[in-house]
């Protein structure tokens, strides 16, 4: 569970913002999506070879 604690003299907005990125980072949004829909293992395999070819490309530029 993603929570945090506001300040006294903290803004609503400040603390929103806070809360948002949090909730980024902890990756729920990204885990109820994966979760929301069944991928084939043979899909999988796939995404994943397609995905680590793309970061090796990243790696290979710079």
């Amino acid at each position: 569970m993603v929570g945090i604690s506001v300040g006294e003299n903290e803004s609503i907005d400040k603390a929103l913002r806070r809360f948002k990125k949090k909730y980024e980072r902890s990756g729920v949004l990204k885990e109820y999506k994966k979760r929301t829909f069944f991928v084939k293992p043979s899909v999988k395999k796939r995404m994943e070879k397609i995905k680590a070819a793309r970061r090796y490309q990243r790696s290979d530029e710079y």
